[in-house]
């Protein structure tokens, strides 16, 4: 699947969001076990962002350090 530049580029931040609203909404519901399953979902969408950011960030610099060694 495609996505624009924005989008692709934002994902990450987006992923780190989420996991953040998530791990708060943990903290304040009571009802059955979501309390449980927003803190998994949070630490797993934080841990999932992180390793997404990362990664591209590893790429591009790995990317860029071949790039100026083709040119030399």
């Amino acid at each position: 699947m495609w996505v624009s530049k924005p989008i692709y580029e934002s994902l990450p931040f987006f992923y780190l969001a989420a996991g953040v609203i998530s791990l708060m909404a943990s903290m304040y519901l009571n009802h059955w076990y979501w309390p449980t399953i927003c803190f998994v979902v949070g630490i797993a969408t934080l841990v999932g962002g992180l390793v997404l950011l990362f990664k591209r960030r590893d790429f591009r610099h790995q990317d860029h350090r071949a790039a100026r060694i083709r040119e030399e």
